[in-house]
């Protein structure tokens, strides 16, 4: 960066976004914006009532350091500690898979579904929560159910613990650490199982931008070598613990929706799959029902 001008909020803008469009980010104005914003302590909006504001230097280096990170392939919600979701803000960092806007299906279709029970207190389990955004999106969203959350990572459950709390719902979640269902033991059916499980193949790890497969955590992202191993997992255990005529509700890839399917297709403790679509048009969450 040249000091020959002073750094104005203008000019910062303009050099970081070209800089960062030429690291290969894929949205170097927003990222650039974000990232100014938090380092000033200000909202996004407010940038633009500031282009001729000087940025202070204790400033202007938090804002260097972030984005020599970012150009290196950083998430911009790693960077900052927090990303939006459901019109919420959650804590994030490299424990938990950034939230995105294709899970808000989820927690729409989730509260959608709570919403036509008959159970006055309906039940929820949340399997591998990450930051806890889907149990709390829900939570907030629908003040009289319960909710268990699993995870098998320990600090992933600590981040989802200060979201929960900072989101003043923990006292309607239960957070547990295991893989899957495992840490159930004597807990009633549940109304409503959901998750959003890793569902990327193996195979398809290369093909990943460098900021998810070198940065997002592993364990949330890989399912085996084709994508389905965990999901199948995931049905065959939530038969379990379903009351009759609940529901498994969970994310998926376009890539691997037929397989899914047809897992849950295969266990005859379900029936009435249907298939939701994203934003995007392509297909994204898979709904069955146990049978009564």
């Amino acid at each position: 960066m040249s000091q020959a001008e002073p750094w104005t909020t203008k000019r910062l803008l303009e050099w970081t976004t070209d800089y960062l469009k030429q690291n290969g980010s894929d949205s170097p104005r927003l990222d650039a914006e974000v990232l100014l914003a938090e380092a000033r302590g200000c909202q996004r909006i407010e940038l633009y009532t500031a282009f001729d504001q000087v940025t202070p230097d204790e400033q202007l280096a938090t804002f260097r350091g972030w984005i020599r990170e970012r150009a290196a392939g950083k998430p911009v919600a790693y960077l900052v500690g927090h990303r939006e979701f459901y019109s919420l803000p959650f804590r994030v960092n490299e424990h938990v898979l950034i939230p995105r806007p294709e899970t808000e299906l989820l927690v729409t279709l989730a509260i959608d579904c709570l919403s036509r029970s008959s159970a006055e207190l309906p039940t929820v389990c949340d399997v591998g929560t990450g930051s806890g955004c889907i149990p709390v999106a829900i939570a907030r969203n629908h003040p009289t159910c319960s909710l268990t959350a699993i995870d098998l990572c320990g600090e992933a459950l600590q981040v989802a613990r200060q979201n929960a709390e900072e989101h003043q719902v923990s006292d309607r979640i239960e957070f547990l650490q295991g893989d899957l269902l495992a840490p159930l033991t004597s807990q009633p059916p549940f109304d409503l199982v959901v998750s959003n499980p890793p569902y990327i193949g193996l195979g398809e790890k290369e093909g990943l931008a460098s900021e998810v497969r070198d940065h997002e955590p592993h364990l949330a992202l890989f399912a085996g070598q084709d994508g389905t191993e965990i999901i199948q997992r995931l049905v065959d255990q939530a038969t379990r613990w379903l009351k009759p005529g609940g529901t498994l509700m969970f994310e998926t890839s376009p890539l691997v929706i037929d397989q899914c399917v047809e897992l849950v297709e295969r266990n005859p403790e379900f029936e009435g799959i249907q298939i939701q679509a994203d934003l995007s048009k392509q297909p994204r969450v898979v709904a069955a029902e146990k049978t009564a």
